[in-house]
Order: structure tokens, then sequence, then C-alpha cells
């Protein structure tokens, strides 16, 4: 299967949890704010802007907002919020497609969605193309959690990291290929279930620094979330910000 295959219409149809999830104001206002900061003049750019759930919100901050999206089902739910001219998007990898024109203050890349190129080569790539778009100086940001191996029995290949009356969450690795699926089981009220599956590469903080080293890039900051919480060997997940070296 083709990631985009995973996108697909009913996926992007439901993809959307106003109020909830990630969708929550204590998941979106911290990113939202974070990234207006980082943005400074603009314009920004959004690899893999999904259906909008924070491209939306900045742009009603002011912020100039582009993207790119390898989904055209999730680029149709993004155009029932805003029209092409509030938000260009153009239709492609976010490793290799060039974006609407011009020379862009920040590129950002949120919720895990790095991992979701399957080869390190892809990963590598997505970093030379987020270069490319960028103005000397400018930053590249990106939200990844941290690869949970410690949490795997000896001998076994899966993690559960939710379970609840309707829904079980379990991830499982293969550690050789670094290539995680994440197994979304739901139980509807009417006892229906209905399985969801995403493929992953994961990718150690130390791992993706090395990438932003081989694209120009130099670390500045990493914290566990957007509100700034320091980073520690516990911490669950990471966002990087990242610099183009102007020399």
């Amino acid at each position: 299967m083709q990631q985009s295959d995973t996108w697909d219409h009913d996926v992007a149809a439901r993809y959307d949890t106003p109020g909830e999830g990630m969708f929550a104001p204590a998941v979106l206002i911290p990113t939202v704010d974070r990234l207006v900061e980082l943005a400074g003049p603009g314009p920004v750019l959004e690899f893999a802007i999904g259906t909008g759930r924070v491209a939306v919100p900045l742009t009603e901050r002011g912020v100039r907002v582009a993207g790119i999206e390898l989904s055209g089902p999730m680029i149709e739910q993004l155009r029932k919020k805003v029209d092409e001219a509030t938000i260009p998007v153009v239709q492609g990898d976010m490793a290799t497609a060039a974006a609407p024109p011009g020379q862009y203050s920040l590129v950002y890349l949120v919720f895990n969605t790095i991992s979701n190129l399957l080869t390190q080569r892809e990963q590598v790539a997505c970093f030379h193309n987020a270069a490319r778009h960028l103005r000397p100086g400018g930053r590249f940001v990106i939200e990844l959690w941290v690869p949970e191996l410690r949490k795997l029995p000896p001998g076994q290949q899966a993690t559960v990291w939710r379970c609840e009356p309707d829904f079980i969450g379990l991830d499982t690795y293969d550690l050789l290929t670094q290539h995680v699926v994440s197994h979304h089981l739901s139980i509807g009220e009417d006892g229906q279930t209905r399985l969801f599956g995403s493929r992953h590469r994961y990718v150690w903080p130390s791992e993706l620094d090395l990438m932003a080293q081989l694209a120009g890039f130099e670390l500045v900051a990493r914290d566990e979330d957007w509100s700034g919480t320091g980073f520690t060997a516990e911490s669950r997940s990471h966002v990087s910000t990242y610099r183009l070296r102007t020399d």
C-alpha cells in the first residue's frame, strides 16, 4: 500500500475531531502560539498540511501559510475551510515537491509526520527540501515522538499506548527497518468495530540531528512540547527547531 492510500476519503472525512485529541485547545493553542513566534514576518510553509488543523488557525492569526500535501482527500477537507487564495497548497511528496513560489521564514512538520516517510533516504531528502524553501537563517521545526523501545518486553514486538473500553491503540515494531505500524481499534456505540493502521519509520533525536547537519541546518532548541517544557531522558516527544546556516 502506498502512503497516499492510507489517507483516503474515509480517513480524511473522519480526521478532524473538533475540541478533542490533537484538536483540543490544550494541544492546538500552544502549537499555534509557538509557530506564530517563530514565523516572524513570514511567509511559512507546512509540510503535510492535511486538513489545516494548524494552518487555518495560523492564518487567522495573520500568518501567511502555504502547504504541501500528498493526499487529495485531505486537501478536499481543507478546501471546505479556506480557499486556494487563502492557503495555497501543492499536492505532492513533502520530500521532493516544490511549494508555491516564495522565500519562507519557517517550514514546519507537526504531529510525527516526518515518520510517514518510510526510508532514511526520504527523511534526509525532506530536510534538503525544507532547506531549498527557506531564506538564509530560516527555521525548520519538527514535532516527533521518541521511540518507546524500552517498553518492549523481551521477545515481544508490540506496545499498548492506549486501552479504554471503546478504544485500543498499539504499535508493532520492526527493529531491523525501524518501522512501526500504529494500530487503532475503535468500537462504536452500535458495537461495530473499526480498524485503522498507519505505517511509520521511527527516528531517534540524534539521527534527526545528523539529517539536519547533512542539509545545512544546526539545532537551536529542543523541548518536550510546544509550551517549552525541558526535554529529558524521560520525554515521550520533542519539538526540535533547526536553523539554516548562512555560511
